[in-house]
């Protein structure tokens, strides 16, 4: 069981990036995957979040509108693209297996896995 992310790297702020995170040994459709994000400094903070047998997706106030989490079941991989980017959102990007939802209106994840090695985001001028 395995999810390796890719699709890191350097880019201005306003640019987009997509991430893919791809799965091996397990069928992404039984899960709740989750991006989960940790910048120089800061805790790990969840960023999004999706089940892919029912496409039902989560998304943290601070992504909301710029980033679009979806999956593909023929694929296995779960993607996350990333728009509008501002200095803030650089960080080690990573996806793992998730508890996810909203609680009184407020987005919160849990991994329930190890972690991966995550790919690097910057986005700077």
């Amino acid at each position: 069981v395995q999810l390796v992310e890719s699709g890191g790297g350097l880019v201005q702020p306003g640019g987009s990036l997509r991430l893919s995170c791809a799965a091996s040994g397990f069928s992404l459709d039984y899960y709740t995957i989750g991006w989960f994000r940790q910048a120089p400094g800061k805790q790990r903070e969840g960023v999004s979040c999706i089940t892919p047998s029912d496409d039902t997706s989560y998304y943290a106030d601070s992504v909301k509108g710029r980033f679009t989490i979806s999956g593909d079941s023929e694929k296995n991989t779960v993607y996350l693209q990333m728009d509008s980017l501002k200095p803030e959102d650089t960080a080690v990007y990573y996806c793992v297996v998730a508890v996810c939802g909203y609680l009184s209106g407020r987005f919160y994840s849990n991994a329930v896995d190890a972690w991966g090695q995550g790919t690097l985001v910057t986005v700077s001028s």
